[in-house]
């Protein structure tokens, strides 16, 4: 509901609230006093859990697993101390080595610097890494940072497109291969291509390589047997969506120049801010994560009614998105409650970057469907260095803002509600506080809604069920023949029938990559022979 300018400036006024340097608006959101009274007992229930969760308390208890992301920026709250040193350890490790890479000292097979990395991950395994470096990676090539490169997918054309950006840096190219298990086929597919590219130009893989992965998961064992460069340490209580505060994060951050340091105390201040126990009110912003959290609830119905849209007003911060798109959608997209019920929770997210945005969706979003709500993200400081002007008295980073401010108030005229962020700069503080502030409202969100936020059986059952595609496939290239036959016709003497579509898919794809299968005719009907000898 609309409201009057002096009414919303004191909303501004009355319901900020403040952490780590992050600044939470929420005036344009339509609650009053009574849904804060509504809320209290569930949020107060949320701060409990939390802490319960921070203390060791299992979260997974299916899976007997503990949750201790917190704890990779605070190792002295850890359970045990045996985790905390480990943390340290880490972080030591982490720092030495990429030190050795910096000076020189850590070398290559043919005795030159290091001057890229190619970090090979899938999910939370990549995305964090890539949303930081897009963000704090310095601009042009300096002593002390190395150029980032992705395998983030099983895409043949995107490794190779890849492999093409690196060209002949690949011999002066470390690779960090991330997956905590060693099995996750995305990764051990991209560990394939790499192997491959490297032998194609006449290296030796492992004396350029890294591993960050469980303790004796099959990776640790193949790069401990083929004596890669360094083995760094995943743990069960860290999860993917969560890792980039952990070696997965923190190693490419620092072979980048990046301060990591810095990224990890923006997220102990924020963490240590959001352990604050005061409820929020209409009046006052009380805990900044909590605020968020309930923010999400009154604009989704407590069901996810409606989308979060994020909008940064900076290209430094076009990853984010992206990178909640993870964190927000795995964590809450659940079937069941914690009774155990049919709920089907989970937020959908999406967004690019301020002003970009408004010469695309943005028009949907004034005079479409209303299935929304906005997050707006604006950053103070416009560069470094003076701007010239490019009107008399405006800079391109006027603009900027005008763009923010006057999509927010043309949103609003049309009821449609928003939030904003502001910080004062993109700095690794900045950044850790961000991911340390998401990180914590989605935590409470869940609680608010009565799930697990931290374990994904809809992401298991995705892998299961392409496992059994690709052993379809196998059954379907023993299974062809020489004589020409179509989808159906193979699927009757497979006798599997239901599976037809699955087998058609299968073939088709056979032989568009010259997969020793050879098609006729065109759509369903095609048919389809066998041309290995």
């Amino acid at each position: 509901m609309a409201r009057e300018p002096l009414e919303l400036w004191q909303r501004f006024q009355s319901g900020r609230a403040c952490a780590s340097g992050v600044v939470l608006d929420t005036s344009r959101i339509g609650w009053d006093a009574g849904f804060f009274e509504r809320m209290s007992a569930d949020a107060a229930r949320a701060l409990s859990e939390m802490e319960k969760l921070e203390t060791g308390s299992l979260a997974n208890s299916d899976e007997k697993r503990r949750v201790g992301h917190y704890w990779l920026r605070s190792p002295e709250r850890a359970p045990e101390l045996d985790i905390a040193e480990a943390v340290e350890t880490s972080l030591g490790a982490v720092k030495n080595f990429v030190a050795r890479v910096h000076d020189g000292e850590q070398r290559t097979e043919r005795d030159t610097v290091f001057r890229c990395f190619l970090l090979i991950g899938i999910g939370g395994s990549a995305l964090g890494p890539q949303f930081v470096a897009d963000a704090l990676a310095p601009s042009g090539t300096r002593k002390g940072s190395l150029d980032a490169f992705f395998f983030d997918n099983t895409d043949p054309d995107g490794i190779d497109r890849v492999l093409a950006e690196i060209g002949d840096r690949l011999a002066d190219t470390l690779t960090i291969v991330v997956s905590k298990s060693g099995s996750t086929k995305e990764t051990q597919n991209g560990l394939f291509e790499a192997r491959q590219a490297y032998s194609n130009a006449g290296l030796n893989f492992a004396r350029h390589a890294v591993a960050v992965t469980a303790e004796k998961s099959a990776l640790d064992k193949t790069a401990d047997a083929e004596k890669w460069l360094e083995r760094f340490p995943m743990w069960d209580w860290v999860g993917g969506r969560t890792s980039e505060l952990s070696v997965v994060g923190l190693l490419p951050a620092r072979l980048q120049g990046i301060d990591v340091d810095d990224v990890l105390e923006g997220a102990r201040a924020m963490d240590e801010a959001t352990r604050d126990q005061e409820l929020p009110r209409l009046d006052r912003g009380g805990n900044i994560a909590l605020r968020l959290a309930l923010a999400w609830y009154y604009e989704t119905g407590g069901h996810g009614e409606r989308d979060m849209v994020i909008i940064p007003y900076k290209d430094r911060l076009a990853l984010f998105a992206k990178y909640l798109q993870q964190l927000v959608m795995e964590s809450l997209g659940k079937e069941r409650d914690l009774k155990k019920r049919i709920v089907n929770q989970g937020i959908a997210v999406y967004g690019n970057k301020g002003s970009t945005d408004q010469h695309s969706y943005v028009q949907q979003l004034r005079d479409g469907v209303h299935n929304f709500f906005v997050t707006f993200i604006e950053v103070l400081k416009d560069r470094d260095g003076p701007s010239r002007e490019v009107e008399p008295g405006r800079t391109t980073g006027d603009y900027l803002l005008g763009f923010l401010l006057g999509t927010r108030e043309a949103l609003y005229e049309k009821n449609r509600e928003s939030l904003v962020l502001t910080v004062d700069e993109v700095s690794p503080r900045t950044i850790g506080a961000l991911i340390a502030l998401y990180e914590r409202a989605v935590g409470f969100y869940a609680s608010l809604v009565g799930i697990n936020a931290y374990h994904q059986p809809g992401v298991e059952a995705g892998k299961l069920a392409a496992e059994r595609v690709l052993e379809l496939q196998g059954r379907v290239r023993s299974s062809l023949g020489a004589t020409p036959s179509t989808a159906e016709q193979l699927a009757a003497v497979m006798e599997e029938p239901e599976k037809v579509e699955t087998i058609y898919k299968l073939l088709e794809h056979l032989a568009a990559n010259a997969r020793d299968v050879e098609r006729e005719g065109s759509g369903p009907s095609a048919k389809f022979r066998a041309t290995r000898s």
